[in-house]
């Protein structure tokens, strides 16, 4: 029988006005892979953060047994020192230093007063040849892409003699083949070095590929563990345990009223902010109709995020040129005000860097893109205030205490719908969706793509832009392929398939090639 490496007893965790984690029981055994999967605010993050010391001990109620004997952890070093190692969602790492520097941050080779260069670029060199990265030591962190730097993640925990690997969410920023590659490693790993894992991901068939054990926790209560070549490990059973019932279908359906051409682009060019001779938008074309869901597909780098936002009052680029018309007239959206006075929003990619206000709660971000409706004479009417962010939280299930609550205390898939609040009340005729499932799980997904629903009921125009294929294929109407910054397919959504998507994409790779129409 293998060896308990880890088991954690009876924990609880109280935050005000919320209990967390309630007695929640965890084993995992030597070698390993153990995933941890739920609905957004179930409570794996707030788990994995008492095991790793983040929350100290004396502020949880149970027990971590490790290797045997009971630990009681007052910070990450302590738990590092134990050799188990925590990996975050976004990434901990300085853009301006180098891939060695990185790794060895905080754990310098070297005297007190002096670090050893050869030695930090040697051991380096030794855990990056271990991940199968093959980037120079001295390569700065901003010039390699995300999955090689979730791979420095890796390698730097590696290098801190990592006995137990925790990984939240590792491929939600990774597109498809760099999310394969990942998981393959987690498998060598644990092979060849024994490794053992824990992953917490919202990608079902992920789980099932990787994890040899799943353990369910719903509403911060252990519901059950299976087990791999035991249980069902199908992406339905692990959801009615994950949500309480059977989600029969991931994507509701709706009826379809598409009506006339709301927004068209025309010869969209678009260079980079700072390297201006390298074009990422090249002489795109796309049209949105009103009460249509159009998708636009592609590849992690094709030139997604920066053609919505260039759209969105030139919030991102230089010398950018063509034409936008919004109800068969010609605009020019010089800034974001603009945009927003047109009636387009843009629900960015990244909400906790560039959407919400984390420090601040509820009810001040979700009027924030539409102050003037809550405005006298520039004076904010706080009871109108509260009255609006209470009306957006009940119409989109947010679940927190209260619209007082910090946007930052509440979980992924509620801040999305905190995000999407802010943009609603703004009354936009055209919502551009970047991303907008990313790192949530499926419940809340759910409820997103019902409010999608909605507001194309009301005649609203969406634009979906998603890495998730399945995503795209069952919610939207039309789907453009986007690849290496120009439109490379467009496919009407009752033919598409992953196969046609995936092949315009292969076929167009490195050359130039005019737009396909199916």
């Amino acid at each position: 029988m293998a060896k308990i490496l880890l088991e954690m007893k009876n924990i609880t965790k109280t935050f005000p006005n919320v209990k967390a984690l309630d007695n929640v029981n965890l084993q995992v055994e030597e070698g390993e892979i153990h995933a941890l999967v739920g609905e957004n605010g179930a409570g794996k993050s707030t788990l994995m953060n008492v095991l790793s010391g983040i929350y100290p001990y004396g502020t949880y109620e149970g027990d971590i047994i490790y290797d045997g004997e009971v630990c009681k952890f007052n910070d990450i070093k302590d738990s590092e020192g134990k050799g188990i190692v925590i990996i975050h969602q976004e990434l901990a790492l300085i853009p301006y230093m180098t891939i060695a520097e990185n790794m060895f941050l905080g754990n310098e080779r070297g005297t007190k007063f002096k670090i050893n260069w050869n030695e930090t670029s040697d051991l380096a060199r030794k855990y990056l040849d271990v991940v199968g990265l093959k980037d120079s030591t001295e390569t700065l962190i901003k010039d390699i892409g995300v999955g090689k730097q979730q791979l420095v993640e890796i390698a730097k925990a590696l290098s801190k003699n990592a006995k137990l690997l925790i990984l939240d969410e590792p491929t939600s920023s990774l597109n498809e083949s760099d999310s394969q590659a990942l998981l393959d490693l987690m498998l060598k790993l644990k092979k060849e070095q024994g490794l053992t894992s824990i992953i917490i991901s919202h990608k079902l068939n992920e789980v099932s590929y990787v994890a040899d054990k799943i353990t369910v926790i719903r509403d911060g209560s252990t519901i059950e563990t299976m087990t791999k070549g035991v249980d069902d490990f199908s992406e339905a059973r692990i959801i009615k345990g994950m949500v309480g019932r059977e989600l029969s279908d991931r994507f509701p359906s709706r009826e379809h009223h598409i009506g006339d051409v709301k927004m068209e682009v025309k010869n969209w060019n678009v260079y980079h902010p700072l390297y201006m001779d390298r074009k990422v938008v090249d002489n795109v074309s796309i049209n949105v109709r009103k009460g249509e869901v159009v998708g636009i597909s592609g590849l992690m780098g094709a030139g997604r995020t920066e053609l919505a936002m260039s759209i969105f009052g030139r919030s991102y680029g230089e010398k950018i040129s063509g034409q936008l018309t919004i109800d068969g007239k010609e605009v020019v959206l010089k800034n974001v005000q603009s945009a927003i006075k047109h009636g387009l929003a843009y629900v960015t990619e990244d909400r906790k860097g560039n959407g919400l206000i984390l420090t601040n709660p509820i009810k001040i971000n979700t009027t924030l893109a539409n102050l003037e409706e809550v405005s006298k004479k520039r004076i904010i009417d706080k009871d109108k205030e509260y009255k609006v962010a209470v009306d957006y939280k009940e119409k989109l299930n947010t679940k927190a205490p209260s619209v007082e609550q910090n946007v930052g205390n509440l979980s992924g898939g509620n801040q999305q719908k905190v995000l999407l609040s802010k943009w609603m009340f703004a009354d936009p005729d055209i919502l551009i969706l970047d991303e907008p499932t990313r790192g949530i799980d499926v419940g809340a997904k759910y409820e997103i793509y019902c409010i999608i629903n909605q507001l194309v009921a009301e005649g609203k125009s969406v634009i979906m832009i998603s890495s998730e294929l399945p995503e795209i294929l069952g919610m939207c109407d039309r789907i453009y392929v986007m690849n290496e910054g120009r439109m490379v397919g467009e496919l009407d959504g009752k033919d598409a398939t992953q196969e046609k998507i995936m092949t315009y994409i292969l076929q167009s790779s490195g050359k130039k090639k005019e737009v396909n129409h199916e």
